[in-house]
């Protein structure tokens, strides 16, 4: 049966949104304890994860984090080893990802070469016998919408990368799937091109209003585009949030030295005895007065202290609130214009600070800076899970 507008479950979208598409109001995606396993290798590992109607939610680890294969499951490319998964509020488990009413957009663009645009469009809705009248309705809308009008006459070989990777995505926008899936689908586009791209790509979910799934290693592009992020590690689910949720309150080491440019600084120490102070090599930081009682009952303590670059403020900056000062021998200053960023070392310990050009001594100097105490964060040293801040 062909859906349309009266179809149960399916309705016309508002006029904020691109005209003529319909989305399935309840295209909401749930996972439910899901593993993938290869043998004895565990790809994922007990994820659950609630992906709202309309949601863009973006995926975000290291390499090998389990992320791309969490998004094939997803897509049924994949078989989930336990769990559930519920598009919809159906589950999909067992469902043929043709079935699933979703669309997937790769890292390779796989555009047919001998193509035009507006054939590479069309081509999924001729295969499923969408009359002419409607592929055409579709294909202008898409390409409307990724401001390909001007193109469609052109081959791939003609476009630019940027201008393929459009053709990828509205090939997925004209089979009006409930939910798309990205899987790091700006990789192979050069650094202006991935910055123009993520700008697109916001755009395009604004005025679609769909439920997206997007698959990136870099924090950049997720910070940028999530309207939240699941942070993955090793398989496993690390923290889910809004992009300034996971930047000012990490649950964890692994979070905090993950999200962010550069990374948190992150320095071991232990908690001073009776002083209300953080002991590392080579520094000595008193806690936040309102970190006393906590420091008392935790003296003896190994934990890790987190500083982000941007909050060591140099000689001379007016600080609110309580600080202290924090030596640092400069090993590289990078001069990028707008700020200078410093690379240093305390004892051992690598220590990153971000400071105006003008701010920045030569490298082999001293460099005391000030860290405001309520910007510190503390993890246990064992679990690295945020104990304060």
């Amino acid at each position: 049966m062909s859906r349309n507008a009266d179809t149960p479950g399916y309705s016309q979208w508002d006029n904020r949104r691109q005209p003529g598409w319909r989305r399935n109001p309840l295209a909401e995606v749930a996972l439910d304890r899901v593993s993938k396993r290869y043998g004895p290798v565990v790809a994922v590992d007990d994820v659950s994860l609630a992906i709202r109607e309309g949601e863009l939610m973006v995926l975000v680890g290291p390499s090998g984090c389990g992320k791309s294969t969490l998004l094939r499951t997803i897509a049924g490319l994949e078989t989930a080893s336990e769990g559930t998964i519920s598009i919809g509020g159906r589950v999909v488990n067992d469902v043929a990802p043709k079935d699933r009413r979703i669309a997937m957009v790769f890292q390779s663009y796989a555009l047919y070469p001998h193509m035009t645009v507006r054939k590479n469009l069309e081509y999924a809705l001729k295969i499923a016998k969408t009359p002419v009248a409607e592929r055409r309705k579709r294909v202008e809308a898409a390409a409307e919408a990724l401001e390909l009008d001007a193109l469609l006459d052109r081959y791939p070989k003609q476009l630019s990368g940027g201008q393929r990777q459009r053709v990828a995505v509205g090939r997925a926008i004209v089979r009006q799937p409930d939910v798309f899936l990205f899987d790091e689908p700006l990789s192979n586009l050069d650094a202006k091109l991935r910055v123009q791209m993520r700008a697109e790509l916001s755009r395009l979910h604004r005025r679609l209003g769909a439920t997206m799934i997007y698959v990136t290693h870099d924090q950049v592009e997720a910070m940028t585009l999530g309207d939240r992020i699941a942070l993955l590690k090793g398989g496993r689910l690390q923290q889910v949030g809004a992009p300034l949720e996971l930047y000012e309150r990490p649950a964890n080491a692994f979070v905090a030295g993950f999200i962010g440019t550069p990374p948190m600084n992150l320095l071991p120490a232990t908690v001073g005895n009776g002083r209300g102070t953080l002991e590392g090599l080579g520094f000595s930081l008193p806690v936040p007065p309102s970190w006393q009682p906590w420091a008392r009952a935790a003296v003896g303590r190994r934990v890790i202290v987190g500083i982000r670059p941007e909050h060591l403020l140099p000689p001379g900056r007016e600080v609110s609130g309580p600080a202290a000062p924090l030596r640092v021998e400069l090993d590289i200053v990078e001069t990028l214009g707008h700020q200078s960023i410093a690379h240093g070392r305390i004892r051992e310990a690598p220590l990153v600070a971000i400071l105006e050009p003008t701010a920045a001594p030569a490298p082999g100097s001293e460099l005391e800076l000030q860290v405001p105490l309520e910007a510190l964060h503390v993890f246990d040293a064992e679990s690295s899970e945020r104990i304060a801040g």
